[in-house]
């Protein structure tokens, strides 16, 4: 049994390679890292090689990957059909400014899977994706306002990120506009052109797009916003935003970056959502950078240039390059119906193993999640938006703890996101992320008062 003490500190195994490492950092980068996305608490991992479902760093520590790169990696470490096929072609050549053949056999698969992809675009990043998808919304209907969803993370572009980074001191004051920007000296303009919406509130959502419905492009949701709390949508919900976006001329922008991964057709598809644009990344490019734009041929006509100038120009030195898409091809046949099938099978396992131990336990917590994916919330009523999801600080220091221990049981648990699984996971590793969180419940449940609990 594990003591609070090291919950708290995360001194459960060596890591004195990683802190000279980070030490080195220091020297180099802001912080010591390159994303602030890292956990560098007290000091980050630095990993020397992956293996399937686990990672190992270099101080020897072998630990079970749950966050398998922010979710892009659907089959774990050193896929071997994709390590494969990339070698064989880095020797013919890593990037051309001329077209390869690859290109077009990914656009194909994705085409042939995604409901509403009928044309599509390579990029470089989820980032791009959602930033050339709104732009292309706004080339289409020629205006210059979007909506988003609160909490939701949509990558770094200015307008997709205002409305992110929303906290409860806005939230009962009715003078102020939750379009808050997500640093400092970014352009208030930008907050001007941003309707924010509530997750799963019909009444929100109709509200807040009338008023703004003439100067809107198009609405950007996520089906399940990972960072607004990986939370299921409402049917009627996705109903009510396709009714009111056909009322008003607004394009829907689905954000599938991260959620493509929830079914063989996506996520909108799962949830029965029609977008006229799709924003996907992570997964497609089998572990290597990418992003993609698709949608209503008549939409992606903006990008068209066999008649003149584009209504939008797009382009990108590393745009299509046949590395990424030759191991996001191999990667995504792999994903058969039956891989997508048996993932989700594991992810329930899972989830529903969470929730026995929550249940025996008697602990507030609660479990989200869907397929592939799950969230655990120090909260004994499962939230359904961004705002009951939102952690306060003393359930910001609880989840803190759950991850350290998690590392201290050997598993890389991403700490207030999304955990994912790969099919290089088996039934021992989903049970042994189960045990996991047992042995975390019960020492809450011996030390009530330490634990906050």
């Amino acid at each position: 049994m594990f003591h609070l003490d090291i919950l708290r500190n995360g001194r459960g195994f060596p890591r004195s390679r990683s802190e000279h490492f980070f030490k080195k950092g220091r020297r180099v980068f802001p912080t010591g890292i390159t994303r602030v996305t890292v956990d560098h608490e007290p000091s980050p991992l630095y990993i020397s090689r992956g293996e399937g479902a686990y990672l190992i760093d270099v101080d020897g520590n072998r630990l079970l990957d749950l966050n398998n790169n922010f979710t892009t990696l659907i089959h774990g470490h050193g896929f071997l059909p994709v390590a494969d096929a990339v070698a064989d072609l880095l020797h013919r050549g890593t990037c051309f400014s001329n077209p390869t053949e690859h290109e077009i056999t990914l656009a194909e698969l994705l085409i042939e899977r995604i409901p509403a992809i009928e044309h599509i675009r390579f990029v470089n990043s989820g980032t791009e994706a959602v930033m050339f998808a709104i732009k292309a919304a706004r080339a289409f209907t020629c205006r210059p306002g979007i909506a988003r969803i609160e909490g939701a993370y949509h990558g770094a572009y200015d307008w997709a990120e205002t409305g992110q980074a929303v906290s409860p001191a806005i939230w009962n004051d009715p003078l102020r506009s939750p379009a808050v920007p997500a640093y400092r000296g970014m352009p208030s303009s930008v907050g001007e052109e941003v309707t924010v919406i509530r997750f799963n509130d019909i009444a929100d959502l109709e509200r807040r797009i009338a008023s703004a419905a003439p100067s809107l492009a198009c609405i950007l949701i996520d089906p399940m916003p990972s960072r607004a709390g990986l939370i299921a949508p409402e049917p009627s919900f996705f109903a009510a935003v396709e009714a009111i976006a056909k009322q008003y001329g607004i394009l829907i922008v689905a954000d599938e970056v991260l959620n493509l991964r929830q079914s063989y057709m996506g996520a909108s598809a799962r949830y029965g959502l029609h977008p006229d644009l799709v924003a996907a990344g992570k997964i497609i490019g089998g572990g290597f950078p990418v992003g993609a734009i698709g949608g209503r041929k008549e939409v992606m006509r903006v990008f068209a240039s066999d008649s003149g100038k584009p209504l939008l120009s797009q382009g990108g030195t590393f745009s299509a390059n046949p590395v990424s898409m030759v191991a996001g091809r191999v990667a995504m046949e792999a994903m058969t119906d039956g891989a997508f099938a048996s993932l989700e099978s594991l992810g329930d396992r899972i989830r529903a193993g969470l929730r026995k131990e929550i249940e025996r336990h008697g602990a507030a917590f609660s479990v989200t999640g869907a397929a592939s994916l799950f969230r655990i919330h120090p909260k004994g009523k499962q939230p359904t938006d961004f705002r009951e999801a939102y952690l306060a600080p003393e359930e910001a220091e609880l989840m803190g703890r759950l991850s350290r221990h998690f590392l201290n049981c050997g598993i890389l648990l991403p700490n207030g996101a999304a955990a994912c699984l790969s099919t290089a996971m088996t039934i021992a590793d989903g049970d042994a992320v189960i045990s996991a969180f047992a042995d975390f419940l019960s020492i809450l449940e011996a030390t009530p008062t330490e634990a906050g609990m």
